[in-house]
């Protein structure tokens, strides 16, 4: 299985996966030609994709979607919630394939499973994939972790998670009161240190991959993001730990 976050932030977000002749995405929150170039940088392509899988309605998720499921006759699989929180942005759909939260979803060499996570849209999920050997997991947009999120990243190869703000630079910032209480409610974004504490208890021999992403542009950054994971690693802690961009995309992992 290979996976690579095409890129991820408050401008736009798109996960890759693949695994033997199968390739999804998870997510279009860039226009269809930014996407085939991102893909493109990896030599894929994005008429060979079987499905995309949508998170939630915010156009940051969806805004390719409508343009390349019906550009590369692809189905476009969400629950009832984010359908509907979409309205009129996606547009029409060469297929679309709605399930209920907590659904498994067999897709020739991949599973996929969505899960409940906590943000302000109608119904929310993350995702964990798995080619039946190896599994990865992403998890962003949630304002707090819940014990069904810790029972799904629990035993995965690599894990996606949100790094999206520090306290601190929110607080100073220039966001408007309403909007930093949004961001820090339960139903907003996890800060650096309630992710690298959740982090903590992921920990096992093998994980692989652990990729920091949504990291906001205003009120975060690399580094510090950086630094709050690192300050929960153990010395013989072998895994990669990757920050993902805005602008760019992540290597594509092997697992």
């Amino acid at each position: 299985m290979r996976f690579s976050l095409l890129g991820s932030g408050s401008k736009g977000n798109a996960l890759y996966i693949e695994a033997g002749k199968t390739s999804i995405l998870i997510d279009a929150g860039f226009s269809g030609k930014d996407i085939a170039r991102r893909m493109a940088l990896h030599g894929r392509e994005m008429m060979a994709l079987d499905g995309l899988f949508l998170t939630h309605e915010h156009g940051d998720h969806i805004q390719g979607a409508g343009v390349i499921s019906r550009r590369c006759k692809l189905p476009v699989y969400a629950n009832e919630g984010t359908f509907r929180g979409s309205g009129k942005k996606l547009g029409k759909l060469h297929r679309r394939i709605e399930f209920e939260t907590g659904s498994v979803f067999e897709l020739q060499d991949l599973q996929v499973r969505s899960f409940a996570i906590s943000h302000d849209t109608l119904d929310p999920v993350g995702y964990l994939v798995s080619d039946g050997r190896v599994s990865v997991a992403c998890c962003t947009d949630t304002g707090k972790v819940s014990h069904l999120i810790a029972r799904r990243l629990s035993d995965c190869d690599a894990v996606i998670l949100e790094f999206n703000h520090d306290p601190d630079m929110l607080k100073s910032g220039p966001y408007p009161l309403s909007l930093q209480q949004r961001v820090r409610s339960s139903h907003g974004h996890l800060a650096n240190e309630d992710a690298a504490s959740f982090l903590q208890t992921l920990l096992h021999d093998k994980l692989q991959y652990l990729v920091l992403a949504h990291l906001s542009e205003t009120n975060n950054s690399p580094d510090l993001a950086l630094k709050s994971a690192e300050a929960v690693l153990s010395p013989d802690q072998c895994c990669t730990l990757y920050v993902a961009r805005q602008n760019s995309p992540t290597d594509l992992f092997k697992l």
